[in-house]
């Protein structure tokens, strides 16, 4: 199995809004609660680890 990188997600904020990204260059939507934003870190996370969460169904409702 070739070697990955670790993916490590990070969020940032800008005015009201908070951003989740990642080392790889994912980045997910600009949201108003920080909790939304570290869920779309978390979920991102789980994808590129084919873990829980990997569907298409979500956990929660996209805001």
């Amino acid at each position: 199995m070739p070697h990955r990188a670790p993916h490590t997600t990070s969020t940032t904020e800008s005015g009201s809004f908070c951003t989740a990204r990642c080392t790889c260059g994912w980045r997910g939507p600009a949201r108003r609660a920080r909790s939304q934003a570290r869920t779309d870190a978390e979920r991102h996370l789980a994808e590129v680890a084919g873990g829980p969460g990997t569907g298409t169904t979500p956990e929660r409702p996209v805001e």
